[in-house]
């Protein structure tokens, strides 16, 4: 099986990326959780982005039928104005599966 895994702020609902392994997912999410909250792409997309934030999650899909079919959610980070803060879960280390 091809899986694909997608990087969704689940607040806005909005698609940030998408990556063939769950370590590059990962990688990109450490990234985010560099950047400040109120600067591209974390600063919120709404008109309360002050008050608000980003909360990141993976999305595992499996991508050998159309439309791809969802087969987890992770959260994974959440950003806001008191910073970066991971999900429990997965600093104990993802698992590829």
């Amino acid at each position: 099986m091809v899986h694909r895994y997608c990087i969704e702020d689940e607040l806005h609902a909005e698609v940030h990326s998408e990556h063939a392994t769950l370590q590059e997912a990962v990688a990109e999410l450490e990234n985010l959780a560099r950047i400040p909250w109120d600067a591209d792409p974390n600063i919120a997309p709404c008109q309360s982005w002050r008050t608000c934030g980003r909360r990141y999650e993976i999305i595992k899909y499996e991508t050998s039928t159309e439309p791809w079919r969802f087969v987890c959610r992770l959260p994974a980070l959440e950003v806001s104005a008191s910073g970066a803060v991971w999900d429990e879960g997965l600093s104990r280390g993802p698992v590829e599966g």
